[in-house]
């Protein structure tokens, strides 16, 4: 796929486990071949990334992503949702990266964890609005003090 795919990132409240992988392979596998826009094939592809999260990507150049091919991803995900009994919907729980595991806090929570120093301006945060594959390798884990994160530093750690 091209740096300029577009991306839609999905994310898991938990690490999936083996058979899970191999269940939502197969599934995003038949659901990419298939995933089109009026007719009209998209060129696509997904990864799954630290086992945690769905990534799907579409090639816009050749044919753009229409709302109901992007609906029909979501179902798709929703599908698997269901199936596996996974939330990849919740968009109050925050991940980081730390000790090389994915780590989820509730929202509500995190004005505590960052004035407790649990998280800092240097915490590895997952970044789920990363736009296209291109950004992927490099926005996809930065640190709060380069994302919306930021806000919720003590002031004194706001400074870059």
């Amino acid at each position: 796929m091209p740096d300029d795919s577009r991306l839609w990132i999905y994310q898991s409240e938990r690490k999936f486990t083996p058979q899970e992988i191999s269940i939502i392979s197969d599934a995003l596998l038949s659901f990419t071949e298939q995933w089109s826009a009026h007719g009209d094939p998209l060129m696509t592809s997904f990864d799954i990334r630290l086992d945690q999260f769905i990534v799907l990507a579409a090639n816009e150049k050749h044919v753009p992503a229409s709302g109901c091919s992007i609906d029909g991803a979501v179902r798709t995900i929703k599908g698997l949702g269901e199936r596996l009994d996974i939330n990849f919907f919740d968009r109050t729980a925050i991940a980081f990266y730390r000790d090389n595991a994915v780590t989820i806090i509730p929202m509500a929570a995190l004005r505590k964890h960052f004035s407790d120093g649990m998280l800092n301006r240097d915490s590895d945060f997952i970044n789920l609005l990363v736009n296209t594959k291109g950004d992927l390798e490099h926005e996809f884990v930065q640190p709060v003090s380069q994302t919306w994160l930021r806000r919720y530093l003590p002031a004194e750690n706001v400074t870059d």
